[in-house]
């Protein structure tokens, strides 16, 4: 960047940036990580190359005179936070910094005072985010759970799926536990309507499929055992039936030696043994 852009660029010292008060509920801050960590830890991303930044309960800034507009969750394609992110210039999304809007901001309803339905959707609208979600889990402000709007000529225009194809992405209801509570959660589904698993569930899957793997080799070690031990009782077998056969030959060559020794003694006392 130029000194002469630098020169320009708005004085945000003056700007909250956060203002460290606790107004989260427990069921929205778990589905806030819900909607943020598995997108680092298991999307394969916008495309190669390409990066992004998925954030909670961030503040966006459209313009430095106007206070920030904070979503539950937004998504931003092609953008990188800064590496000294402790500046205060870096800590918060400043459209001016990142260059543009978020392409999705995302609310979750938990009382009927947050203007998600109407105050919310023009500030969004005139930021230019070109996704704006609203999830309404008990139908406080919205007619159905999910809602989905689409940026269309400056204003937002419902969408009849929670899909995103230039997002390579889409959200769903799921039915499930997530961190030891069951409930119907918001969640990502990649470009192929897959469920995006979060990072323990990931690891889950690795384990048990390492566990399904022991599980067949220990079967194969067994399948293996069990034909050596059949093999070496068939061994046995076919050694105790030569056995035999050499016995039974001994029998019948003593019982040829005695017919021969009868024979002989028969022959000397004058008679024909035949």
């Amino acid at each position: 960047m130029s000194q002469d852009a630098v020169d320009v660029l708005p004085d945000v010292q003056h700007l909250v940036t956060e203002d460290d008060t606790p107004v989260d509920n427990l069921p929205s801050e778990k589905q806030q990580r819900l909607l943020t960590e598995p997108l680092y830890s298991s999307w394969a991303g916008p495309g190669a190359g390409r990066s992004f930044l998925a954030a909670a309960n961030v503040g966006i800034f459209a313009q430095a005179r106007q206070p920030a507009i904070v979503p539950d969750m937004f998504l931003s394609l092609d953008v990188e936070i800064a590496a000294d992110w402790w500046r205060k210039e870096h800590r918060s999304y400043f459209m001016w910094e990142f260059g543009k809007p978020p392409e999705l901001v995302l609310e979750i309803v938990s009382n009927t005072v947050g203007g998600e339905s109407d105050d919310k959707k023009d500030k969004y609208a005139r930021m230019g985010a070109d996704y704006y979600v609203v999830y309404d889990p008990l139908l406080q402000v919205m007619p159905q759970v999910l809602t989905v709007f689409r940026l269309s000529a400056r204003r937002y225009a419902h969408q009849r799926q929670a899909r995103f194809p230039a997002l390579q992405l889409g959200l769903t209801l799921w039915d499930g536990v997530f961190e030891e509570r069951h409930d119907t959660w918001l969640r990502w589904t990649d470009a192929q309507g897959v469920l995006i698993p979060t990072g323990k569930e990931r690891a889950d899957a690795a384990a048990q499929q390492a566990a399904q793997a022991d599980q067949r080799a220990t079967e194969a070690d067994q399948r293996a055992d069990e034909e050596r031990q059949r093999a070496t009782e068939a061994d046995q077998r076919a050694d105790e039936e030569r056995q035999r056969a050499d016995e039974e030959r001994q029998r019948a060559d003593e019982a040829d030696q005695r017919a021969e020794r009868l024979a002989a003694l028969l022959r000397q006392a004058g008679i024909n043994p035949q």
